[in-house]
């Protein structure tokens, strides 16, 4: 799944996190968490869910299907 790391980046701060703060709430460690941010290495899916659930945003969105963030204003 290729997830588009400037909407990671975006969704992050949006909330106004570090890559650090970020990688914590979500149980990874920092380095895997930049990795990805940087497109270093790939998201694999059940991570990608993992980031999705915590945003409260659609795979969809994060993959840049839809340029709808709320996942509840799109259905």
């Amino acid at each position: 799944m290729d997830i588009q790391v400037n909407r990671l980046k975006d969704l992050r701060e949006d909330k106004d996190m570090t890559q650090k703060q970020l990688a914590e709430a979500l149980g990874y460690h920092t380095t895997t968490y930049q990795r990805w941010e940087e497109n270093v290495h790939s998201i694999k899916l059940q991570d990608a869910l993992n980031i999705a659930e915590y945003f409260n945003v659609s795979l969809d969105y994060l993959a840049g299907r839809t340029n709808c963030k709320n996942i509840n204003k799109c259905r």
